[in-house]
């Protein structure tokens, strides 16, 4: 059995770098966002259903849907965010499962951004939240996204609060500058402990709470 760990954090809290860091060591990935882009593009049921929704003005000239156009609905309108991961979420969970199954490392790093809101952290061993402060999320949304202050923390505040994330979480890696090289180190220590945890895991039959308390680590790049 493959020992999970889930990667949570809030928007422009530096999930992606954290992943692919990790991903540079050999540890497979699952990724809810790549799988939901996924679902999106070929899955007929939600494609109609989104066309429905918004009519052809949500598709692009290929008729694909416009993934960016529907960011923009969902977080201006809460009812409509709601109702998109109604959809979408029992498929992520289930093709994430599917996914966790294929995994040929050790322990597998399973991406979830909307893991405290969706209660989606019974299938995970461990927790590891990427976290920071408000100020530099919305510095980051309004440099990667190309939008304004209102809309940067509208979205912002459209998820869950960062102690939720926290008081769920089991490591923590507060993210608050950009020493690349130290996060690769800390990346490495991350990867030997959870190994631990795995050896630990399947040898006494003990769960997540019970092996360590939780675990900062900080200032990581």
């Amino acid at each position: 059995m493959t020992y999970i760990v889930a990667l949570t954090g809030g928007i422009g809290s530096g999930k992606t770098t954290i992943s692919n860091s990790f991903k540079k060591i050999g540890i497979n990935i699952i990724d809810t966002d790549i799988i939901s882009k996924q679902i999106i593009e070929k899955n007929i049921e939600v494609f109609n259903a989104i066309k429905k929704k918004f009519g052809n003005s949500i598709l692009n000239s290929n008729q694909s849907i416009n993934r960016k156009l529907l960011r923009k609905y969902i977080f201006h309108d809460k009812k409509t965010k709601l109702w998109l991961e109604d959809i979408l979420i029992p498929k992520i969970y289930q093709e994430s499962k599917k996914q966790i199954k294929l995994v040929n490392s050790i322990w597998c790093l399973w991406v979830v951004p909307l893991l405290v809101e969706k209660k989606l952290d019974k299938i995970a061993h461990r927790i590891l939240l990427v976290d920071t402060s408000l100020k530099i999320q919305i510095k980051r949304l309004i440099k990667r996204d190309k939008i304004n202050l209102c809309e940067a923390k509208n979205m912002i505040y459209q998820q869950t609060s960062r102690n939720k994330r926290i008081v769920i979480s089991d490591d923590v890696i507060l993210n608050h500058n950009k020493n690349i090289e130290t996060l690769d180190i800390y990346t490495y220590y991350l990867n030997c402990f959870y190994t631990y945890l795995f050896n630990t895991y399947h040898l006494k039959k003990q769960t997540k709470k019970q092996i360590f308390k939780k675990n900062y680590l900080t200032k990581l790049y």
